[in-house]
């Protein structure tokens, strides 16, 4: 490529220089590549508003151009990100943007899409300190920030994860280790074969994810205890069975359809009386905490054990990231941590010593990105912003003649616009409008049309030009 070389992007002098894969010496012709790369990057950003919330046929079916055969020879890689570009970026749902509501899934603040742009130049594995010490010292940070916005033990142990799923799974190993290891059993080294029993209670409207960490962890899925729920998804306090020592009990904060919380303060106060280990599954809702309007919601949910909440939903970093948090942190750290003669082990927090994986990229990165530049105000104006979102949403749709079925009382809202069959002809036609995007639901019996708001680049106008899609395609469905 004829273009100079960018001075940042330059060789230093010295053995470090080392050839790349086509055997020269001189790396300067990264420095184009990356400047189209961040060119392409922005322009997408810049379009998003003007576009579709979901990609066309057209841009569907040209993601075939995507399966061709496997190069005999290398390719000029400008030529690749070209046609990752032109076919890729269109084929992309517009969940970055304002204007996605379907999955309680944040955009990505430009804070954070920078900090994961340097990061990667970086290319740490940040799993270990001697690898990755400067990663380290962000991630030490962001936890430590991220403790105290929530109002969680600050000695809690913390691990980056790839998001809620992994979380729940972290929260439920590190009480299953430490349920056992009370009762005599170190699960890590013996298995479940023959170990003590653990009872793990839920409630009805358990999400997935936790259930999947249940099965993963060799608790099963089904082999639960159920909790009734309320009208809104709560758990009912008095429907809990008796608890004790060798009691797993899971309870949510924000209910992924309505948006409820379980009883927190009740509950959790029975379970520490009883000995019980009390998991916290706060995707989304955990955030509520960091809002002087909405933190009542989850009053309480600080007695509990461990806690799970995603980075990439409300805090509004980059996929994938999600925090595992363990008020107990040497539970944590026994049933994550590995050792072998080869590991280097320092005095400082080892980050692979939290979390399943050895290997992951500097999530920890963003998620400090996210907080510096927010700050405490910031945040707390990001997610009550949703919520009012939401309630206009609610209040928009049920002036129009339409069943608002939840408590609007955090980001979640769910309408019914008559049949089943009616709701999602509506739903269809929405989708099919391309000015937002929702998706549906099952609600204790009821079809329904599910909106998450949860990304901090949804404005007033973003919500009152899909307030009058929905109403369209309502009109449309014969609603």
């Amino acid at each position: 490529m004829s273009s100079d070389p960018d001075p940042s992007l330059a060789p230093q002098p010295g053995p470090s220089s080392a050839p790349d894969p086509a055997g020269s010496s001189d790396p300067a012709p990264a420095a184009p590549l990356l400047r189209d790369a961040a060119e392409r990057s922005i322009r997408y950003l810049e379009e998003l508003p003007g576009r579709a919330v979901a990609p066309d046929s057209a841009a569907l079916e040209a993601l075939s151009r995507f399966d061709e055969p496997l190069p005999d020879a290398p390719t000029d890689p400008a030529e690749t990100l070209a046609l990752l570009d032109e076919v890729g970026s269109p084929a992309t749902v517009a969940t970055t943007g304002g204007r996605y509501f379907g999955f309680v899934v944040g955009g990505a603040l430009p804070a954070t899409v920078a900090a994961n742009w340097l990061a990667g130049a970086w290319d740490q594995n940040a799993g270990a300190v001697a690898l990755a010490p400067g990663c380290a010292a962000l991630e030490e940070t962001a936890l430590r920030w991220t403790l105290d916005l929530l109002g969680l033990p600050a000695d809690a142990g913390v691990g980056f994860v790839t998001g809620a799923t992994a979380a729940n799974l972290c929260g439920l190993a590190a009480g299953r280790h430490a349920l056992l290891e009370r009762m005599g059993w170190d699960v890590e080294a013996k298995g479940l074969y023959g170990a003590p029993e653990i009872t793990v209670v839920v409630g009805e409207e358990v999400h997935v994810s936790l259930l999947k960490g249940l099965g993963i962890l060799g608790l099963g899925r089904e082999r639960v205890v159920r909790v009734p729920t309320d009208e809104q998804g709560r758990m009912r306090p008095d429907a809990l069975p008796p608890l004790s020592g060798s009691t797993l009990l899971c309870i949510q904060a924000g209910n992924v359809d309505s948006g409820a919380f379980d009883p927190a303060e009740e509950i959790c106060g029975r379970a520490r009386e009883a000995g019980a280990w009390t998991h916290v599954d706060g995707a989304f809702g955990l955030w509520a905490r960091v809002s002087p309007e909405l933190e009542r919601l989850a009053r309480g949910v600080e007695l509990a054990d461990s806690w799970c909440l995603d980075a990439h939903k409300w805090l509004n970093v980059p996929q994938d990231c999600g925090i595992a948090i363990c008020r107990e942190p040497e539970a944590l750290r026994r049933a994550m941590v590995v050792s072998a003669s080869y590991l280097v082990l320092g005095e400082r927090r080892e980050p692979y010593s939290f979390t399943p994986e050895m290997s992951r990229r500097a999530r920890g990165v963003e998620v400090w990105a996210a907080l510096r530049t927010l700050g405490r105000s910031g945040l707390a104006d990001l997610v009550e912003r949703s919520c009012r979102h939401a309630r206009r949403f609610a209040e928009g749709l049920e002036e129009a003649g339409f069943e608002i079925l939840n408590d609007v009382v955090l980001n979640q809202v769910l309408v019914g616009f008559g049949a089943p069959e009616t709701t999602d002809r509506v739903i269809r036609r929405l989708q099919d409008d391309g000015t937002c995007w929702c998706g549906g639901t099952t609600w204790h019996g009821r079809r329904a049309m599910r909106i998450s708001v949860s990304s901090w680049a949804t404005t007033e106008e973003d919500v009152e030009a899909s307030l009058e899609a929905m109403l369209r395609a309502a009109e449309a469905a014969g609603a």
